[in-house]
């Protein structure tokens, strides 16, 4: 998938907040057309049918070309892009691939803690445990894990900050909790 369009993305932004919705993000495959949505208290599929009937006839309008329009909820592993995103999501856990390594790796699995800065130099803080880490999987590398009692104790979790603008991409880790009652 594609990022659209700048003017594309500030069209259906304008018209996903104007009934309530956060555009998460619009992407351009071919044809198809895709926009993530969301709100504090989740999408159902009456929210995606009623912007995808906006923007059918908003397209229509504006003469803008697609084959098929999507309209969803980002789901539970929920890109973040902008500082607010990130802010929204203080406590989750979440995976971050970053262009230029960050103590040395460019991968990184923890939990927000902090968004500190100005608009447009914004810095983030996540807690980084060293078993959430990405390992290389070079099996000549390999070492046997410490079993829970055993060896050094538990690595202390690790702090680290790096710019927004240094960020690929970033994902919510999914929390699910099946067990009954709660």
């Amino acid at each position: 998938m594609s990022r659209a369009t700048a003017e594309l993305i500030a069209l259906v932004e304008r018209t996903a907040e104007g009934l309530g919705y956060e555009l998460v993000d619009v992407e351009r495959l071919g044809g198809l057309l895709r926009v993530s949505i969301d709100t504090p208290m989740g999408i159902r599929i009456d929210d995606c049918e009623r912007l995808s009937h906006q923007l059918t006839h908003l397209f229509a309008v504006e003469g803008v070309h697609y084959e098929r329009l999507e309209v969803s909820s980002p789901g539970l592993d929920r890109p973040l892009r902008r500082a607010d995103d990130y802010r929204r999501f203080i406590g989750a856990e979440a995976n971050f691939h970053l262009f230029a390594p960050v103590d040395g790796r460019k991968r990184l699995r923890g939990r927000l803690l902090e968004v500190r800065g100005a608009d447009g130099h914004e810095q983030i803080v996540v807690q980084v445990s060293e078993a959430a880490v990405p390992q290389p999987r070079s099996p000549s590398k390999r070492k046997p894990a410490a079993r829970s009692g055993e060896g050094s104790p538990a690595a202390a979790p690790k702090v680290v900050e790096f710019a927004l603008a240094d960020v690929d991409r970033a994902r919510l880790v999914p929390e699910l909790d099946f067990r009954s009652g709660r």
